[in-house]
């Protein structure tokens, strides 16, 4: 399984079956994003919530490659009502699809589109593929249930915001890592505006220094899982 980074809170898994997992996908109004949208192709697009810097280029992707979205109730159907295929879920629950197992949990956030439809409530998500755990925590303040996820659930990898204003900055980002629990962390959400600006070299130090791994992605990189 391969994990790529886009920047912001763009990523794409690809399973080892091959199947392409898009989560947040923002790249034509995204400054720091490394790839156009018609560069990027999915077999299913994975939203935690409404807003423009998440959805993002969603319907053209979707378009192009006839993806399934999969994000809450609201959501599904936003997406539905322009033409997409979306299978509908909610916080709390789970779905085994061919690829592996998504879970929705729950983010501390709003979630409205630009044309101000209410799409639900935000999440985060958490999938497993190919025997590893992936938890994208979607835009979110910190929470203590972030403790309780790791328990239930070993987690691999946690992406995480470190961008401060409109999500969780460094110091609380930290807290989460270490609420969590997850094998490596992986920043996310920063230095996309000026109003987001900060260090992952920080967030990485003072992550390793509880004893934990940290991987900061470049703009375009793709690891193995």
């Amino acid at each position: 399984m391969k994990l790529r980074y886009f920047s912001h809170s763009a990523f794409q898994i690809t399973s080892s079956s091959g199947k392409k997992i898009l989560i947040d996908p923002f790249f034509d109004g995204n400054p720091t994003s490394p790839v156009n949208a018609k560069d990027v192709s999915a077999d299913y697009i994975i939203l935690t919530h409404g807003h423009g810097d998440h959805l993002g280029d969603a319907f053209d992707i979707a378009k192009r490659c006839n993806s399934l979205f999969i994000c809450v109730n609201e959501l599904a159907n936003y997406c539905a009502s322009k033409g997409f295929k979306a299978h509908n879920m909610h916080i709390g629950g789970g779905y085994n699809f061919d690829f592996g197992r998504v879970k929705f949990t729950i983010a501390h956030h709003g979630s409205m589109t630009n044309d101000n439809y209410y799409a639900g409530e935000p999440s985060g998500v958490i999938l497993s593929i190919d025997g590893k755990n992936v938890y994208h925590t979607g835009d979110t303040g910190l929470f203590y249930d972030m403790k309780l996820i790791g328990e239930m659930i070993r987690l691999d990898y946690m992406l995480l915001p470190i961008g401060d204003n409109f999500t969780m900055g460094i110091t609380d980002a930290v807290k989460a890592v270490e609420l969590a629990n997850p094998n490596v962390a992986i920043p996310m959400h920063y230095n996309t505006f000026s109003v987001i600006a900060a260090d992952p070299n920080e967030f990485k130090m003072k992550v390793e220094a509880l004893g934990k791994k940290c991987t900061v992605m470049q703009y375009g990189e793709e690891i193995e899982l």
